[in-house]
């Protein structure tokens, strides 16, 4: 026989945000473990005083270091390897003389919570209960008296001890984001908090259920914060009213091919943060809704309208995004914005202008069959709208002549058809008909299709303007089961 291990989440410190279940276990168990550190009160073991009686056996877990600073030979990870090891030898010794052992654990234990190194180390040996607790930020948000998300929007859970990198990206992606895990870290926190426009919306909680509960907006906040301390960033932390007067900007984002899986941490930071979404119907419909946001949709034929009003709301203060599919640098709508910026002749001062990359068409078709654009290739608009056809017809002869794999864009509609025909006229002149042709359809969306064929055999009816092809050279090869690709290396005597 042998006893019952319970790791018992016991809330953010409040002895009353203890469960009931919770309570009921604590006062029924032989033993209390806890962690503790030198010359501190255990917050798990405050919050579970009520409940504690006098005759159970208590089992402190001293922590053997408080910063990543100590003499163990493993470093800080070992020395902290080390220490639950030996924590979990502890407890197993009362598990095996037939005691329930409850371990508490602040917040909740499945959540950064310190019973699961015990758990990891004990579960398959023992019969084990968890039991959830209130976690910090649940009651940091009650304290504040900010909602975190709402409707479909998502809530990121983010330690602050990130690299700076990998943090700006986690809050860039972030509807609404919580950041624990401060102390040292503050500083650095409180740096990405700006560099993604959050900081001005954030709201710093220290302790929060304790006595000395602290809860202040994070611009108010300097110095040093105990690591029981967190950052709270809201659904609309980012749409804080910049000052009146000042030029806003225009951020022209790039969507992807289709879908949120294809969509960047930093667009999706830039849609977040943008009071205003001018696009095309279709790609303003990809971006999520969000309070407070005004979306201006208009047809695909008037880009040079859609950015001079994007223009013109960034130049009376506001945050606008531009999208486009894919890339907005390809055949897109930062090119739009940016020959508008220059016919206004200064109409646009001090409106800053960036532009955030998406993954481009070409990229997502590529990469369905394999490698074919894996060498040098050129990339090609077939449509005549914005240039001659002579043009077009020139560059890809050159293009063509020159062995270049190919992606061609925009290769036909419904009433431009003859420019593919004479393309495809254009390219047996200088490939074989057994050449590698990839067909690809709207790349992620519901209506995906893609084919390998031949320039040979390539079906000119089924391409619209939603295809993009992939042209292989002379060299591109097709492996049993479909893979294409280019080699990286071209024979010399086909230069």
């Amino acid at each position: 026989m042998s006893g019952r291990l319970y790791g018992v989440g016991v809330g953010p410190g409040d002895p009353e945000l203890v469960t009931v279940k919770a309570a009921r276990i604590i006062g029924a168990a032989d033993v209390i473990a806890y962690p503790t550190a030198r010359a501190k009160q255990p917050i798990a073991r405050g919050a579970a005083a009520p409940y504690v009686r006098p005759e159970q056996i208590e089992l402190p877990l001293q922590y053997p270091i408080t910063t990543e600073t100590t003499d163990h030979l493993g470093g800080y990870e070992g020395a902290i390897r080390a220490y639950y090891d030996d924590g979990a030898r502890q407890v197993a010794a009362h598990l095996d003389a037939d005691r329930d052992v409850v371990v508490l654990c602040e917040g909740d234990p499945f959540l950064y919570g310190s019973y699961m190194y015990l758990h990891e180390r004990l579960a398959d040996r023992y019969a084990t209960e968890v039991v959830p607790g209130i976690p910090a930020f649940a009651a940091a948000s009650a304290a504040a008296g900010t909602p975190l998300v709402q409707r479909d929007e998502v809530l990121s859970i983010i330690p602050g001890t990130l690299p700076p990198a990998d943090l700006r990206a986690r809050l860039d992606s972030a509807d609404a984001a919580v950041v624990m895990k401060l102390g040292r870290t503050f500083a650095r926190v409180t740096a990405a908090l700006d560099e993604t426009g959050l900081a001005d919306g954030a709201v710093y909680v220290e302790r929060a259920s304790h006595p000395g509960e602290r809860v202040a907006p994070l611009r108010d906040v300097d110095g040093k914060v105990p690591y029981m301390s967190l950052v709270l960033a809201p659904t609309g932390a980012r749409s804080a009213p910049r000052a009146a007067g000042g030029a806003g900007e225009v951020t022209v984002v790039g969507l992807g091919p289709a879908g949120p899986q294809w969509l960047t941490p930093e667009a999706r930071g830039a849609l977040a943060g943008a009071e205003h979404v001018v696009g095309y119907q279709t790609y303003v419909d990809r971006v999520p809704v969000r309070a407070g946001q005004h979306r201006h949709a208009s047809d695909n034929r008037v880009e040079a309208d859609r950015a001079r009003h994007a223009l013109e709301l960034a130049a009376s203060g506001a945050r606008v995004a531009v999208v486009s599919s894919g890339d907005p640098g390809i055949f897109a709508m930062a090119t739009a914005v940016l020959e508008q910026l220059e016919a206004g002749n200064g109409q646009y001062a001090g409106v800053d202008v960036r532009v955030v990359p998406g993954l481009s068409a070409m990229q997502a078709a590529a990469a369905r069959v394999g490698a074919p654009l894996g060498h040098d290739f050129a990339v090609i608009s077939l449509s005549d709208i914005r240039k001659p056809w002579e043009v077009v017809a020139r560059r890809l002869d050159a293009a063509a002549s020159a062995d270049l794999a190919l992606a061609l864009y925009n290769p036909a509609s419904k009433t431009r058809r003859e420019q593919l025909i004479a393309a495809h006229e254009v390219l047996l002149r200088h490939r074989a008909p057994e050449t590698p042709v990839v067909v690809a359809r709207d790349v992620g969306g519901d209506g995906e299709h893609v084919e390998v064929t031949t320039l040979g055999d390539l079906p000119l009816e089924r391409v619209d303007m939603r295809t993009v092809l992939v042209v292989g050279s002379s060299q591109t090869r097709v492996l049993d089961g479909g893979r294409v690709y280019t080699p990286r290396t071209y024979p010399a005597d086909r230069g």
